[in-house]
């Protein structure tokens, strides 16, 4: 099967759950607001396919958000999880904005079996679907080209499961800094390539030869590839040319990113704060220690301020005076009520107070402590380039990587979010933090006897020994 079959096999196994998703909803809307299944014929029925076609809409966003449907690089489990997610939020969207223009909300239990419903939709479709894409697609013959060890250990985590069930490392080769027609003849015959640490000609070489032979190329970038990510287009120059600086931010959204914070801060304060009291008690009763702790961070310019957490820790954790950070279920720093407080990020909720405070913002990077953050400014120094936005509770960083991160990779991470920085964005942002909430990998911890999560020496491009051919 060639690779327009296996989209468009792909594009109707994700059309089909969509049309089964929307179709049980509609089934429920019925039983929901007449309380039986029936089918009217005049103009008021209307209505039915409006609400229908809303949520439809809201449903088909959230599976962008959430990548629901990302056959051969997803865990059938995350999958799943993440489209069950996106239909639990479109129902509740849907459901509060009939409330609100009917002035009256009817009592929503009915939606309970749906969700069952949903659930067995979820794991039955995301399991056959995922069997028929790796049946339809043999393992590709993959190249990995790499600069040195540091590079291929950051491909590791990349050419895991699932991803490695499609594409197969059939021959690897360490770059040694020749020119690309030096490196040409070695990429013939492969039906994918993955790249990391090579210059930026070479890289240049090997994305158009991709191109040209219709295969996939997968390229870790370099810190000034994500920086470009930001540039625009001048159009004053007879010759095409970018243009970027440090991020500029537009007051109008400076004004609607901090209210939005403080609205959404207070109202997650008067909804969480039953839980909060729970946890605070569960922490104080088992040490009889105090169930917040204060501790330094770093927000916007380096400007320091004491972040909030429920404390997850003994009390005399660092009594040593050395600030590390966490090795997870490994720690023994770490009680039995803080495991459970960690792996469902309870610790984090008194965060919300520094949001309303203006310390910190929903959406931005995570906030370093200054003696970590200066470790990291040693190894290389545009680590620093984070501090450009005010420090947030979720983000890219959060979202997609993992608490033992190398500090590279999450400077990546960060510099995509300033770059791409818009409501849109951190709408998202915030709707997907759901989605890893209670995964353990997540929260994964750094190697045991570490104090930072460094794990990688600086690329070339951060000690400026990147050889150009």
């Amino acid at each position: 099967m060639n690779d327009s079959k296996h989209r468009k096999l792909a594009i109707a196994a994700r059309v089909l759950h969509f049309a089964i998703s929307v179709a049980v909803f509609y089934v429920f809307w019925l039983l929901f607001r007449y309380g039986r299944l029936t089918h009217i014929f005049d103009r008021a029925f209307r209505y039915n396919y409006y609400v229908c076609a809303g949520y439809a809409v809201v449903l088909y966003l959230f599976n962008k958000t959430y990548n629901s449907y990302l056959l051969g690089f997803s865990r059938i489990r995350s999958l799943a999880l993440s489209q069950f997610i996106a239909q639990i939020f479109s129902i509740a969207i849907t459901y509060v904005g009939v409330s609100i223009s009917w002035a009256s909300f009817k009592n929503p239990l009915l939606f309970i079996p749906m969700l069952f419903i949903y659930a067995i939709i979820d794991c039955a479709w995301s399991y056959f679907a995922s069997m028929v894409y790796y049946k339809s697609n043999p393992p590709k013959r993959t190249l990995l080209i790499y600069r040195n060890e540091v590079d291929k250990r950051r491909f590791g985590s990349i050419v895991g499961k699932p991803v490695g069930r499609i594409y197969k490392i059939a021959e690897e080769f360490e770059y040694d800094g020749n020119s690309f027609s030096a490196i040409r003849d070695r990429l013939d015959g492969f039906e994918a390539i993955f790249v990391a640490g090579v210059n930026s000609r070479v890289r240049n070489g090997i994305s158009k030869y991709c191109v040209e032979n219709n295969i996939p190329g997968f390229f870790l970038p370099h810190i000034g590839d994500v920086l470009m990510r930001g540039s625009t287009h001048i159009q004053t120059f007879s010759s095409p040319v970018v243009y970027f600086s440090k991020k500029q931010i537009a007051p109008e959204y400076v004004f609607i990113k901090r209210l939005i914070d403080f609205v959404l801060s207070l109202l997650g304060i008067i909804v969480f704060s039953p839980i909060m009291l729970i946890t605070a008690l569960c922490i104080k009763i088992y040490d009889h220690g105090p169930a917040i702790y204060k501790q330094v961070r770093l927000t916007k310019d380096g400007k320091q301020f004491k972040i909030l957490k429920f404390r997850s820790m003994r009390v005399d954790a660092e009594n040593d005076g050395v600030a590390r950070l966490s090795s997870g279920d490994d720690d023994d720093r770490v009680t039995p009520v803080g495991r459970i407080v960690r792996k469902f990020r309870l610790d984090e909720m008194p965060q919300l107070f520094n949001i309303l405070k203006g310390d910190m913002s929903i959406v931005g990077p995570r906030p370093e402590r200054p003696e970590i953050a200066e470790q990291y400014y040693s190894q290389f120094p545009s680590f620093k380039l984070r501090l450009q936005v005010k420090a947030g509770l979720t983000g890219y960083a959060q979202v997609y990587g993992k608490y033992n991160s190398d500090p590279y990779e999450k400077l990546e991470f960060d510099l995509l979010y300033i770059n791409d920085m818009s409501l849109a964005t951190d709408l998202r942002l915030i709707f997907a933090t759901f989605s890893i909430l209670g995964k353990s990998e997540s929260t994964e911890g750094i190697k045991k006897g570490a104090t930072t999560a460094s794990r990688f020496d600086a690329p070339d491009d951060e000690t400026d020994t990147e050889s150009d051919h």
